[in-house]
């Protein structure tokens, strides 16, 4: 079975950078569609991005400014965050959910395996 471990979260200043990392286990690892959601204190689970292979899909909240990538050979997904703002301070969570075809979705609701999470802060 999948187990997704975070790392990579931190305090950073605002219009500072970040990169998170979450590292998979198994043999299939490029056969699951892999996304980061995050949650903020008194908010609900919030999609960020999503990759399959080389197709991405990001939240408004977040293009042009957060980046998700894979290295399928290392079972490694990542997210670049840049020019952070207080608003993106969450908890974020890696998840992982098997290709079983369709669109690359955002609902949480699809994602069967999830990480602990790692913490992010913004400062003002």
């Amino acid at each position: 079975q999948v187990q997704l471990v975070e790392s990579g979260g931190g305090l950073v200043q605002a219009g500072g950078s970040l990169r998170l990392s979450c590292a998979a286990s198994g043999r299939s690892f490029s056969s699951y569609d892999m996304a980061w959601f995050r949650q903020a204190p008194g908010k609900e689970r919030e999609f960020v991005a999503a990759v399959r292979r080389s197709s991405t899909v990001y939240a408004d909240s977040v293009k042009g400014r957060f980046t998700i990538s894979r290295d399928n050979a290392k079972n490694w997904v990542y997210l670049q965050l840049n020019s952070l703002k207080p608003e993106d301070t969450a908890v974020y969570y890696c998840a992982a959910s098997i290709i079983t075809g369709g669109t690359l979705r955002a609902s949480s609701s699809v994602y069967e395996y999830w990480g602990q999470g790692t913490q992010v802060t913004v400062s003002s």
